[in-house]
Formats: C-alpha cells, sequence, structure tokens
C-alpha cells in the first residue's frame, strides 16, 4: 500500500489480487454474507451447520483496562441461540496477541469468513485502538480460527498495516468473502481511518509473526473524470452479477466541496482477482442479499444523515436499494424514507434512519427482508430511544406492505425507551437453529448508561415478531458488562 496516504479512497482504482498462495478452491467455501448463492453465510465457527453470533463489547473493562474491549461467540444449534454455549475473548485471553489496554476499543469491528478454505468459519477482531510500539492507535486485528471445536484463543494470529501510523485505526471496518478463485479461503478486506488493505491465506510464515494472510498488490489508475474522494466507513459483500464469486463495496462519505453525501465504490468479484468497476450514490451503511428472488443479490444502502446543498440534515435519513444483474448493482436506485407511503413513522432530523441494515429471509417464502435500524429516533418525547424496522422482500423488490417496526414501548419488547439508548444501533438477522426463517437482534449499546444490551425477536411464518422476545448483555454471558457497550458491533 501507499506510504503516504491521502485522506480518502480514491473511487478510480482497481484492486488486483496477486502474489498469493494459487490452490484449487475447496469444494465447500465460504459464503457471501446476506448472500442466497451459498449455503454458509459465513457464520459457523464449529462446522456444524448452525449460524453463530460474534459480538462487540469495545467498551468492556477487561483486566482493570477500561475500554480494552471484548467479544463474544454464541454458538447456534437446533434449539437456537442462548446464553450458555457461549465464548468470550479479549487481549486478555490466552493465546490472544497483545495485551488488553485502556482504550484499545477491541471488538469494535467483527467479521467472519473462512480465511484458509478448511470449512470452519473464522472469527476477525477489529482493534482500531491499539497501539503499535510508541504509535498511538495505530489499530490491529486479531484472528480467531474456526475448528470442530469451535474458536479459541490459542489458535489466534495478529494482523496489522505495514507502516503503522498515529491514529491510523487500522481494524475500523472488516468483511470477508470469496472474491476470486485465485485464494483458497475468503479474502479479508480491511478498512483503517481513511484506506483499504486486502489480504489472502497464504501457509509461508509471515514477517514478524503476523497471521497467515498475505498482503495484497494494489494497483492504480489514473483519476477518471466522474471519480470522487469517498471517505470510507464500511464493507459489505454480494454476488451482485451472480458469477459465483462475492463482490466488494466500500461504503461511505464524499469529501471534497460537497461533502457528507453517502456514496460507495463497487468492485467486482471474478475468478482472476477484484477489479473497480464504478461509484453509486449510497452509503456509509451497506448490506447485501436478494431481495426480488431473481438469483442476482442486491444492494441496499443507508444514509442517516443525508444533507441538503447547504449542509444541514434535510431528512430522518435515506435508504437506497440497487437490484443486481449481469453488470452488478443497478445505476438505477430506488429511495427509501419514513415518509414512504406504507412505512410506519414519520421521517424527522436526526433520527439515523438506516444507521445500520440486514438483509436475509425472515419468513422463509425465498424474497430477503430488509432490517433497518434509526437508533436516533424519538420515542414520544424520549430522545434518541431508537427503533427497527423490517421491509418485505418480493418479486417486484422491496415492498411497504406488511412493514413492521418496533421501539422498547412496543408491546411484548422487554424494558422502556429512554433518552439516549440508541435501540437499533445495530440490527442484524440470523437463524441459528436453521429453520430458514431469519429472526432479529437489535442493539441498543447506550442501554443502562453504556452497559449495551441485545434484545432478540424470534421469526415464524409471518416474519419477525415480538412475541416471546428476550434481552441479554454481556454479563449474561459471563462477561464483564459496566461500561462495555455490549452489540456496538455484530457480525453480519
Amino acid at each position: 500500500m501507499r506510504k503516504n496516504r491521502s485522506a480518502a479512497l480514491t473511487a478510480a482504482s482497481f484492486l488486483l489480487l496477486t502474489g498469493a498462495c494459487i490452490a484449487a478452491a475447496p469444494s465447500a467455501v465460504a459464503g457471501t454474507p446476506g448472500g442466497t448463492h451459498a449455503n454458509d453465510r459465513n457464520s459457523d465457527f464449529n462446522g456444524d451447520g448452525y449460524e453463530d453470533v460474534l459480538v462487540g463489547a469495545p467498551g468492556a473493562t477487561v483486566s482493570g483496562q477500561k475500554g480494552a474491549g471484548l467479544v463474544t461467540a454464541q454458538y447456534g444449534s437446533s434449539r437456537g441461540m442462548g446464553t450458555t454455549s457461549v465464548d468470550r475473548f479479549s487481549q486478555s485471553t490466552a493465546g490472544v496477541a497483545g495485551a488488553a489496554e485502556a482504550g484499545d476499543g477491541f471488538g469494535t469491528a467483527v467479521a467472519t469468513g473462512d480465511l484458509d478454505g478448511d470449512g470452519y468459519d473464522d472469527a476477525i477482531v477489529g482493534i482500531p485502538g491499539e497501539d503499535i510500539g510508541d504509535t498511538a492507535d495505530a489499530g490491529g486485528v486479531a484472528i480467531l480460527w474456526g475448528s470442530k471445536e469451535g474458536l479459541s484463543g490459542a489458535a489466534s494470529d495478529w494482523l496489522e498495516t505495514q507502516e503503522p501510523t498515529k491514529g491510523e485505526q487500522f481494524g475500523l471496518s472488516l468483511a470477508a468473502a470469496h472474491l476470486t478463485g485465485e485464494t483458497p479461503g475468503d479474502v479479508l478486506a480491511v478498512l483503517d481511518r481513511d484506506d483499504l488493505e486486502l489480504f489472502a491465506y497464504d501457509a509461508a510464515p509471515q514477517a514478524d509473526g503476523q497471521a497467515p494472510l498475505r498482503r495484497q498488490a494494489t494497483e492504480r489508475l489514473s483519476a477518471a473524470a466522474e471519480g470522487r474522494d469517498i471517505l470510507p466507513k464500511s464493507l459489505t459483500t454480494g454476488d451482485y452479477d451472480d458469477n459465483g464469486y462475492a463482490d466488494l463495496v466500500v461504503s461511505g462519505v464524499s469529501v471534497g466541496d460537497e461533502p457528507g453525501h453517502g456514496w460507495s465504490a463497487y468492485f467486482s468479484g471474478n475468478a482472476d482477482g477484484l477489479a473497480y468497476e464504478r461509484d453509486l450514490r449510497g452509503g456509509p451503511a451497506a448490506a447485501s442479499g436478494d431481495i426480488n428472488h431473481d438469483g442476482y443479490d442486491d444492494l441496499v444502502t443507508g444514509e442517516p444523515n443525508s444533507p441538503d446543498d447547504g449542509g444541514e440534515t434535510q431528512t430522518g435519513g435515506l435508504v437506497g436499494v440497487r437490484y443486481g444483474g449481469e453488470d452488478g448493482p443497478s445505476q438505477d436506485v430506488k429511495w427509501w424514507t419514513q415518509d414512504t407511503a406504507g412505512v410506519p413513522g414519520t421521517a424527522e432530523r436526526g433520527d439515523g434512519w438506516g444507521a445500520d441494515l440486514s438483509v436475509a429471509d425472515t419468513d422463509g417464502d425465498g424474497y430477503a427482508d430488509v432490517a433497518i435500524g434509526a437508533p436516533g429516533e424519538d420515542i414520544g418525547t424520549v430522545a434518541d430511544a431508537g427503533a427497527a424496522w423490517v421491509l418485505r422482500g418480493s418479486d417486484a423488490g422491496l415492498t411497504a406492505s406488511g412493514a413492521k417496526s418496533w421501539d422498547q414501548n412496543s408491546a411484548d419488547i422487554p424494558g422502556v425507551a429512554e433518552k439516549g439508548d440508541k435501540w437499533g444501533a445495530q440490527v442484524r438477522l440470523t437463524d441459528p437453529n436453521r429453520d430458514g426463517r431469519f429472526g432479529l437482534l437489535a442493539a441498543a449499546p447506550g442501554e443502562n448508561l453504556g452497559d449495551g444490551v441485545v434484545w432478540v425477536l424470534s421469526a415464524g411464518t409471518g416474519g419477525v415478531t415480538a412475541s416471546g422476545s428476550w434481552t441479554y448483555g454481556a454479563e449474561s454471558l459471563g462477561a464483564p458488562g459496566k461500561g462495555a457497550a455490549f452489540g456496538a458491533a455484530i457480525d453480519e
């Protein structure tokens, strides 16, 4: 990567995977999160066929160090997901590189993927506040390798950027998917404060004892006339062109003359590598799945703070849907707000509608649905209590028909809406009991003065329901909970 980093990711570039350990892809490669082209959604650490859930608590106090952070892994089963079959990891866990230090933020970002192609998904943990030597907040990434027994600290590795710099915050966002045929497993994409790096598995020893993941070569083209600078914030993957390889979308906000607008850079995956294709309006949140059941994954972007021409927030948030096809995500986009006919609620400044997204089939009808978080939603006079929505997929695409929303004052939802809870700051659709219907996890990292709590809403033939919903926090899983911001990150 560049020694002198620009302040943003220039869109007119392409990434070419080269020099990796070349091997034929195994018969069962890890799937695309949110996608419909593989049985594995990249969340099965012990290979038993049930989805597992990885949750970050970056504010947790570990070994007396405030904000050192931790993650929890809950294993799915025929009974679903609970609070007993759980592993907990931090930099105080035996075998995990480094030491728990104040402000590290272990678990600020989390992702999963089968990096080595062994059939077991691996957990990837971002630690953007990690100091590398005397370089403050350079950031790092921990790799917890999956196995038949699940995850363990003993089977872990470390990853950092090539030339750490102060405040770089390597590990701010993560994603892994089978982007190319040139690697035996998933390719790992890592964002820092303003750049993107890619890594592919290579069993050969790496420099400085780092993980067996080789940094990929990056080549850049001259800036195109329509190119723009995008400050990257998040990553998603999906097979938008249905060629059997995942594609990568880097989502963020524009910088320069018209700052703050959501934009994304689309990179297509194929047998030979990963190539930049074009910019797409929408971001900085993004998720993927096949909403209209046509065999192509669709791209959903969220813009929780959409500025007008004067730079002031003009809406309570925008969600855009681009349907996949032979050429990837469509140039045409359908915009949704809380003021769209049939969507519950009213768009108000500061709602943050679209701050987080998840895409999966909640009722088993074959159409992926879209979960939308709005952590800034006011509930009555209670500011920033937060709420979550599910909009349904159909043959015609996303529809408001049957749309539902919930908050902590909704019937059957435990708790009470309180100022600053930020309910819905993270939303995740998950199927831990493998019944084909994805229930909703809605996190409120501000709950209980910053302890953080996750709500579990199950799914039936009618989709997500509040009936029987329940909650848990870090302490429910045997981890320190005070100020943990549990649920600030949940793997998609």
